[in-house]
């Protein structure tokens, strides 16, 4: 074996399957923000119209579909 044969060998190869598996699969900072929006817009708008707490954290729980709903019904 010659030189050429071992720099052959441990030459990385850059093949795009393999770099999408080393990507972390997951919820992206994009995600989480929109997460985030639909909990506080949701706990807001419940707040509002009930004036209670366990309410708001309830539909903080269910943020966008309580959001959606409050947009359809009101």
């Amino acid at each position: 074996m010659n030189d050429f044969d071992t720099e052959k060998k441990t030459e990385e190869t850059t093949d795009p399957a393999t770099e999408k598996k080393k990507r972390k699969v997951g919820i992206t900072h994009f995600d989480r923000t929109i997460l985030d929006l639909g909990i506080a817009l949701a706990a807001v708008i419940s707040y509002t119209n009930w004036h209670s707490v366990p309410w708001a954290i309830l539909h903080g729980f269910l943020n966008w579909i309580y959001v959606i709903y409050y947009v359809i019904k009101y």
